[in-house]
Parts: structure tokens; sequence; C-alpha cells
């Protein structure tokens, strides 16, 4: 089976664990040379993302706030970490199967992103059994996979306002989490936000290239598209405090750096 084919065959896949292991196994195919045709088009098959029963998806207002500070709270916050890293692992094989046309390299990050997302996962995953937690333990929200299917008609929209908005935040929100965890006594959970961010740096990065990319192809403005993006799909809004060494090495220009201080105080 051909890259794209077998991306949008493990995106069905409903099984955590089962999805992560076959993520992080094409990508070692793709590096020993599984066929990738940027040029196929792939019909949309009913039920995605694959997804298992639990946890119940609820709207964000209706996920409570944890504090990491009790066991039950830290499980909890690990947990809703988790789905995102879960979720990521969906988003990296849609843009993989869903958009044809582009270029190989482009094919080639979101599978080195989704088996990164899948090592988090599992980091996460392990680390909350030893919490005596499981994933689908407690309700969570949809939000990073409705704003996939807002963008689902356009590989710009995607690159905008998934990877560089809604992944990007996890790269002001990690810090801080990691001293909370840190106070909270977690050393291992801190040394697995660690790797994340790392890696987070590097999808942003990824997302930022193939924006600029797609703005540079349809002779679009890159800094002046980005707020229009934001209001035509009713991206939410950003908060700052933001991690700017990080949104830099990320490859936010200047120029965009100034924008989110001026106008997200």
């Amino acid at each position: 089976m051909e890259a794209r084919q077998r991306a949008l065959a493990i995106l069905r896949v409903t099984a955590p664990a089962e999805k992560a292991a076959q993520a992080r196994e094409l990508q070692a195919a793709l590096m020993q040379g599984l066929r990738l045709d940027p040029t196929i088009r792939l019909d949309e098959p009913d039920g995605l993302p694959g997804r298992p029963a639990l946890p119940r998806l609820v709207t964000a207002v209706q996920v409570p706030s944890r504090s990491p500070f009790t066991t039950e709270g830290r499980a909890a916050l690990l947990h809703a970490i988790a789905h995102i890293e879960f979720n990521a692992i969906n988003l990296a094989l849609d843009a993989v199967w869903r958009f044809p046309g582009m270029p190989e390299d482009f094919y080639r990050d979101w599978l080195q992103v989704a088996a990164e997302e899948a090592l988090h996962f599992g980091l996460l995953t392990e680390h909350l059994a030893l919490l005596g937690k499981h994933y689908g333990d407690y309700d969570a929200h949809d939000g990073l996979w409705a704003m996939a299917r807002r963008t689902e008609g356009d590989v710009l929209a995607r690159m905008a306002l998934v990877p560089r908005t809604l992944e990007a935040r996890g790269l002001d929100a990690t810090p801080p989490l990691q001293a909370k965890l840190a106070r909270a006594g977690d050393a291992r959970a801190v040394e697995i936000l660690d790797v994340i961010l790392r890696d987070e740096v590097g999808h942003v990065r990824i997302g930022n290239r193939w924006y600029r990319h797609l703005c540079r192809e349809r002779g679009l403005d890159p800094l002046a598209l980005y707020p229009e993006l934001v209001r035509r799909y009713e991206a939410p809004r950003l908060r700052a405090p933001f991690n700017l060494e990080a949104r830099e090495a990320a490859g936010f220009s200047p120029e965009e750096i100034a924008y989110l201080s001026a106008e997200f105080r």
C-alpha cells in the first residue's frame, strides 16, 4: 500500500495504542523506501477519525480545570495532554492523505510529525498507568479535530490554523505547566513535557514552512492573510503570555511576534 493510502488506513484505526504503533511503523517504512505518491486523490471514507468509545467527548467548557497538586488532578491533567497528542496523530495523518499535489517533503514532514505525536501519546499513557489511570478515563473535548474539519477544504487554512495556531498554543502553555508539575513533585511528567516541547517546536516550524510556501505559491501576504483566516474559520482567540523564544525557534518572524504581542495582550 502506498504511503498516503496507508496514512488514511491508520487514521481509521480506533484503538489508540494500535494507531500510535502503526503511525511509527509507517514513518519507519517511509524511511526504508515505501512508495509515496503525491498525485493520487483519495475518497474520504465514513467514520473519520477512528477513535475509541472513550473518552466521552464534551464541549470545552464542560471539561473541568485540573490541579496537578493531587494524584487525581494530575492524572486528569495528563489525560488531557494525552488526548491532545492522540488528536495530533490524527491531524498529521489527515494532512498526509487529504491534500494531494503538494511536494513530497510535505508528506514526509507530516508523517514524521505523526510518528513523534505517537511517541508522545505512548509516554503519557505509560505515565498515566503508573497513576492508576488509562486513556479514556476522563471526558475530553474535540477542539483540534473540529478545526481540522473546518479547514478540510484548503491546505493553506489547515497549515495556518492547526499547527501554527492551535498546536502553537502548547509552546506557550508547557513551561508554566512544567513549573506546576515540578512543584507537585512529578519529575517524570516534567521530563515527558520536555520531549513534547522540543518536538512541538519542530512541528510548528513545519506548519510555518508550508504556510509560507503556500502563500508564496498563491501570491499572498502571510502576515496580512493570517487574521483574515482567523476570522473566516472562527479560530480560538490566542492568549498571552507567549513563549517568544519557542515561537522564534518554531519559525515565527519578528513581524509575526510583534503582531501577536500587540494584538493579544
